[in-house]
Parts: C-alpha cells; sequence; structure tokens
C-alpha cells in the first residue's frame, strides 16, 4: 500500500511534486521523501554535526547538546506532530535532519564571525548553506552533485531568504518574492527547532550550572510544569526534577501546536498544497503559549547565551574563524587542494574557504588554527 495514501489532502505528496533537479528512477522500496532522508542521513555533512556546537563547544563535555543530536530531537518531535495533523512524516523528518548542516563551526557565533569576513564576497548564513551542501557540496554520487533532494525538501530546508538570494536562487525560493508559504511540513519542522532548543538548552544550561534552578521561577511555563511534578512525586529532586519538568515543557507545547493548528487548518479550510501556499501560516501556537514560549526565549537569551563563560568561548570562536579566514585568504596555497582556486576571482575563493570553514567540526577548527598560528604544532 502506498504510505502516502492516508494523508491529508493539503499534505506534501511526492507523486505531485516537481520532483529533483536530475530525474532518476523512482526507488523500488522506499517514497521519494524517505530517500531523502536517507539520503541525508548517510551524508558527510550529517555525520560532522557530531562535533558541532549548539550552545557548549563539543569539548567542554559529552552530555551537551550537539548539533547532531538536536537534529534527532527536532525530527522525532516533528514526526509526532505531523502524525497527528496526517502530514507527511517522511519529509517533516527528512527537513529536520538537514536544518542545519550548513551550520558553521562553533555555532551562531562561527557563523556571525564568517558573515562578518564574507560581506564584501556576498555574506554568508547558515540556512542558505544548508541548501548549498544539500544542492552542491556533498560528492556521494556520480551523475550529479550534492543529494538531489525532492523540492519540497530543500524547500523546507531554506527557512529564510532575502529577496537578492532568493532571484539567484531560482524556483526553490520564488515564495519569498511571492509571500507565499512553503509546506505544512516546512511550517512544521521550523516550530519543532524551537520547541527542541528552547527546552534543551534549559536542560543543559542546568547540567553546565551556567543556570540555576531558582532563576527559572521568572519562567511561568517553567515554573507551572515543576509544580506539577512536584505535585506527583513530593519527594523529587535533582536530575529527576529537571528531567520531569521539562519534558512536560515538551509535552505541553506539542499538544498545543497540534490543538492551534488542527484548528487553524479547519478554519482555512485548505484543499490542496497550492492552497495551504496561498493562506497565512497554519501550523501554529496558540496565543497564550506563543507569549510563555516568548519569554521563555528571552530569558535563555538573557541568562544563558550572554553568560560571561559563554560570551568567552564565543569570543575565541570568532577569532579562530576570522583569522582562519584571514590566512586563507592571504595565503590560499595554505588550503586543500579542492578549495584552492588557481585563477578563479577572489569572490569565488572567498566563497570556497567559506565552504571550507562552515564544514568544520569545533574540534577540527581548532586544531587547524593551532596548526596555523602555533610554532609547536605540525
Amino acid at each position: 500500500m502506498n504510505p502516502e495514501a492516508q494523508l491529508a489532502s493539503y499534505a506534501a505528496r511526492s507523486d505531485l511534486s516537481p520532483g529533483r533537479a536530475w530525474p532518476e528512477p523512482p526507488a523500488i522500496s522506499r517514497p521519494e521523501f524517505q530517500r531523502d532522508r536517507d539520503r541525508i542521513v548517510h551524508s558527510s555533512a550529517f555525520r560532522r554535526l557530531e562535533y558541532k556546537t549548539q550552545v557548549f563547544v563539543n569539548h567542554e563535555g559529552d552530555l551537551f547538546r550537539t548539533r547532531l543530536t538536536h537534529s534527532i530531537e527536532v525530527a522525532q518531535i516533528a514526526r509526532s506532530i505531523a502524525r497527528n495533523l496526517c502530514l507527511n512524516e517522511d519529509l517533516v523528518e527528512a527537513i529536520s535532519l538537514a536544518h542545519d548542516l550548513g551550520h558553521t563551526p562553533f555555532g551562531h557565533a562561527g557563523q556571525e564571525a564568517l558573515n562578518a569576513c564574507m560581506q564584501g564576497y556576498g555574506g554568508f548564513e547558515h540556512n542558505l548553506q544548508s541548501l548549498r551542501v544539500v544542492d552542491a557540496l556533498e560528492e556521494r554520487y556520480g551523475a550529479f552533485d550534492g543529494l538531489n533532494l525532492m523540492f519540497e525538501t530543500r524547500e523546507g530546508i531554506l527557512k529564510h531568504c532575502s529577496a537578492a538570494n532568493a532571484r539567484k536562487l531560482g524556483p526553490v525560493a520564488e515564495r519569498f518574492l511571492q509571500n507565499r508559504r512553503p509546506s505544512l511540513e516546512a511550517q512544521l519542522a521550523n516550530l519543532a527547532d524551537e520547541i527542541a532548543y528552547n527546552n534543551h538548552d534549559i536542560d543543559d544550561g542546568l547540567r553546565s550550572g551556567l543556570l540555576q534552578l531558582e532563576q527559572l521561577d521568572e519562567v511561568a511555563l517553567f515554573v507551572r510544569h515543576r509544580r506539577e511534578a512536584e505535585a506527583i512525586y513530593p519527594a523529587i529532586s535533582g536530575r529527576r526534577l529537571v528531567n520531569e519538568t521539562v519534558r512536560r515543557m515538551i509535552n505541553a507545547l506539542i499538544v498545543d501546536l497540534i490543538d492551534a493548528s488542527r484548528a487553524r487548518i479547519a478554519a482555512c479550510n485548505p484543499q490542496s498544497l497550492d492552497d495551504v501556499r496561498n493562506a497565512p501560516p497554519l501550523i501554529t501556537f496558540s496565543e497564550g503559549m506563543e507569549a510563555e514560549a516568548l519569554e521563555l526565549k528571552r530569558f535563555l537569551r538573557s541568562n544563558l547565551y550572554q553568560h560571561y563563560q559563554v560570551n568567552r568561548m564565543t569570543s575565541k570562536a570568532r577569532r579562530i574563524v576570522r583569522e582562519l579566514f584571514n590566512v586563507y585568504m592571504a595565503e590560499p596555497e595554505l588550503l586543500p587542494g579542492d578549495y584552492h582556486l588557481r585563477g578563479g576571482s577572489r569572490e569565488q575563493q572567498a566563497r570556497k574557504i567559506s565552504d571550507y570553514i562552515a564544514g568544520m567540526t569545533d574540534r577540527y577548527a581548532m586544531r587547524e588554527y593551532r596548526r596555523l598560528f602555533e610554532v609547536d604544532e605540525i
């Protein structure tokens, strides 16, 4: 039986898709979006996520989230919600697993530094880089560059895009010029990302000691579910209390998202994916939950992401990325052969350098920095 036959009429279906840039015969055993998911899982860029920062640099501890564990958590949340809304689970999982493939080492600090370096050469944005990875940089197939993913998967990876970049990217970015929406699966993956990182950053922040449980008393969403856990388990404390609270928060956000989205879909009554594209966003939280999620984001920004110990590491990260970029631009012969363009323009060389740096893991970037700038390293 075709697993897509049970989907809602407005869900993405592979048989109605514009398909792949390079036509391929269908797989005998797998739907096309599952095939995309599998290609992403087997890609080199996906494996490298294991050693890329979420909040804490990889070497700082074995229990903190990495881009890989974060992506897996996003996929789990998104797939669960998709099933409840009769959306395409394979597509939402593929988008979720691929959404961070273009992230630099050292998280947002690395991206900011690389974007600053690339200002004269077209800039750098990790979301565009994720699409570049699956469209061009992966080298797994003889017939084409990249992974040759389905249109809807590529569209979902491209969460935001300037008008100038949209004009360069063609059909996959046309919605940004036409004020249209992506599939519900893409909308869902975006909010599943938010659910995952907000809640798990609380967990990692407490585990690291940079956050204290008492500080979270100002976050209504956390307090409500902490009290619920304590009412059910009066003697609970420590890690068990944190875990019980966080999992209840995640569940509350998921249930609210399902209920609010279901109501919006019913009110809009789309009959096709094209109706979804012309509608306002349909995958949303309720107003009350949206306000609580925003309060949580603001708390994390002030108390974790801007903590002085995180700032110290991000300052180092910016310096590493900036100095690597500058030395490669000044002396491109230091680059591996695949990244040293002989005869190319300066802008083309800069883009190759940004590809090289963006593909680095945290530990590789630190090792490369030591090799280039410390005399006792080779």
